[in-house]
């Protein structure tokens, strides 16, 4: 079966506050002495995706 990607478009302040989020999972499944080898490979992949410009045309109605 083939594996289904997933594109996320996020702004700077999102970028940051997931890479927050994932760390700060990974420190509280370290402090409870569970395996962190998902949250290692989700980071990994954030950390290391292609940064796009995109401009945004907003539509007011």
């Amino acid at each position: 079966m083939k594996e289904q990607k997933y594109h996320l478009y996020l702004s700077d302040d999102e970028y940051r506050q997931t890479i927050q989020s994932l760390v700060r999972l990974k420190n509280n499944l370290i402090s409870q002495g569970r395996y962190t080898d998902e949250v290692d490979d989700v980071l990994c992949k954030v950390l290391s995706a292609k940064i796009r410009k995109l401009k945004i045309k907003y539509i007011y109605m």
